[in-house]
Parts: structure tokens; sequence; C-alpha cells
């Protein structure tokens, strides 16, 4: 199926991999997409099969497996709540067949620090900045898989589409929906910083009642406030057989994000 030795997978446009006289391969279950590309030896097929094939081609590798990456020390609980603690009683509080889905850009280093993933499949992002994704994401996910879902998402996420919590409701999914309340758009913060603007207006989001507001979709809800309350009410919503939405008021501080 493939004559060469070498086998280099690129972005289209990569400029330097045309300069270097690489042959290019590319593996697509799109004929169209195959028909469409300018410069490169297309493989149509499905992934699976194509790369185990590919696989199978490949010297054994000699490379080491790599060490671990060591566990973030324990954050102290304290308020205003630091979101790596809030990342940890996460991780602590769910089981390894949980699945994670999160949209809260704010806080992504502060998941990769401390909310790891334990099993392929465990974990579902947004790509490229796409607002709005993560609640229904959480649902289609849930409705897919029938096993627990937590849904991670920020307080300006969660504006998007917080509709989604009528369809959790409609047909109790397990899910549980950790909204972290920073009480603005802090993201956007993180960028006003970046490009040195300030006083950027619509940043911040006081005074949403998360929990009234899945009520009114039918969701059960919790609001907590202080650090010692968080490990209740994460297992408490755990425990919930169909949906419920626990809000916890996270530092409002914004640190670099990008």
């Amino acid at each position: 199926m493939i004559g060469a030795p070498v086998f280099t997978f690129h972005v289209a446009g990569d400029a330097d991999i045309f300069r270097s006289g690489a042959s290019i391969y590319q593996i697509v279950d799109d004929a169209a997409a195959a028909a469409r590309a300018p410069s490169t030896t297309t493989i149509l097929g499905t992934m699976k099969p194509s790369l185990a094939a590919l696989l199978e081609l490949l010297p054994p590798s000699t490379r080491s497996r790599p060490v671990a990456r060591p566990a973030s020390p324990a954050v102290a609980a304290r308020d205003p709540m630091p979101i790596d603690f809030v990342m940890q009683a996460i991780s602590q509080a769910i089981t390894p067949e949980t699945i994670i889905v999160e949209e809260a850009p704010s806080h992504r280093p502060a998941m990769q620090r401390s909310l790891p993933i334990r099993r392929s499949g465990g974990f579902y992002t947004m790509a490229s900045g796409g607002l709005g994704y993560g609640l229904p994401a959480a649902v289609g996910v849930a409705l897919a898989e029938r096993r627990r879902v937590v849904c991670v998402v920020g307080d300006g996420s969660t504006m998007y589409s917080n509709q989604a919590l009528w369809t959790a409701a409609r047909h109790e999914l397990p899910l549980t929906v950790v909204v972290l309340n920073n009480g603005g758009y802090g993201a956007l913060k993180a960028f006003t910083k970046i490009i040195h603007v300030d006083n950027v207006p619509g940043m911040e989001l006081p005074g949403i009642d998360f929990p009234s507001l899945a009520t009114a979709f039918g969701c059960k809800s919790i609001r907590v406030e202080r650090a010692q309350d968080v490990a209740d009410a994460l297992s408490r919503a755990l425990r919930e057989p169909g949906p419920m939405l626990v809000e916890i008021a996270v530092d409002p501080s914004t640190s670099a994000v990008y």
C-alpha cells in the first residue's frame, strides 16, 4: 500500500515539509477531500484499519517509555477557592470510568495540572475556541455513553447554551455539571492583558443565579461558596441518577492563560 520507508504526517500548507523534499502521504476517509489534495499521495480508508496497517510496516520502536509526570502537590482548602483545589477535588470525587467534558478556557492550565485523564475516551474538549460547546457536548456524550459524565464549564461558557440543561433533565441523563464561577469572562480578560488593553466593557458577569437557572430547566442544583463544602457537594451530585448542577464560586483573579 505504501512503498516509501519514511512516513510524514503534516498540516496542509506546511511549507517546510514541502521544501524538505520528504514524501507526503495523507490518510482520509472522504473521497472528495482526497480528490482535492494538490500535492500528496492519498490513501482512502477509515482511520483505525489504515493506521493499524501503517504500524505493521514500521520498525519496532527503541525509545524508552517516557517518565510519568509527577502529580501536582495538594492545594490546601481556603477561601476564595483556588482553582487547582477545585480541580483536585473533582479528580478525587470521580471514578476512572467517569467521562470529563470541559469548556473552561480560563482554567485550562489548572485542569492540565490537577485533573488527570485516566483512560482513552475519558476526555472531550472544544477545538478552535468553539464557545458554547461544553454543555451540549456533555449532553450528547451522556446520551451516547449512558455513563457518568462530568461537564466542567466556566460561568461565561455556560451562558452560551444553558438550554442544554433542559435536554439533560428531559432525558434524565447521568450528568454532573460543575460551573466554575469566577464572575466573568476570564479567558477574555486574559486576552486583554496580552494585547495591553484596559477597562474593556462587558467582562464581568455579576449576580447570575446558576442554581435557579438549573431548577427552571428541571435540574437539581447546589451552590458552593466555601472550600470545606466542595467534596460533599460533588459527592452528592455524582450520586444523583439524573442531572445535577454544582456551582462553585472560585477565586475571581485572572492569571495568564495563553
